[in-house]
């Protein structure tokens, strides 16, 4: 298991239990989240795109309501390939397609190819899996 998916499933199981008047867990989560922030930059993730369109289109998860005039979006990301195959299946199911692919791209190279795009929101990691999202503004590195 990859050090980042053992942080977030550290970090939901402390949300999880999270109590407002301990500070000491409020800290902890604060810094744990900071490391996620750190690590997703540099990670190394699988995405998934619809192959059967000619621009092989990456899979996006639409938040927005079906009133909005905007649809904001994540873009799903990967810890791993079995991951990635497991939200294709689901994919596949809820769309009637099943012609997806992956590739890999880091972190940070996912977030700045879509930080022009005003409806993008972040990553989803894991998802449908995992309901672990990241803000594109969070994605960053203390190194830089």
């Amino acid at each position: 298991m990859s050090e980042l998916k053992e942080l977030i499933e550290k970090y939901i199981e402390l949300e999880e239990n999270f109590d407002e008047e301990n500070e000491e867990q409020a800290e902890e989560l604060h810094d744990l989240g900071h490391e996620i922030d750190h690590l997703v930059y540099h990670e190394e993730f699988v995405i998934v795109y619809n192959a059967s369109t000619e621009d092989e289109e990456v899979v996006a998860l639409i938040v927005s309501d079906e009133d909005d005039e905007h649809e904001e979006f994540f873009i799903p990301v990967y810890t791993d390939e079995e991951e990635a195959k497991k939200a294709i299946e689901v994919f596949s199911d809820e769309s009637g397609e099943n012609d997806f692919g992956f590739d890999k791209a880091n972190g940070n190279a996912i977030v700045q190819a879509y930080a022009e795009d005003e409806e993008f929101l972040g990553l989803a990691i894991n998802a449908p899996q995992c309901d672990f999202v990241i803000f594109s503004e969070n994605v960053h590195d203390c190194s830089e």
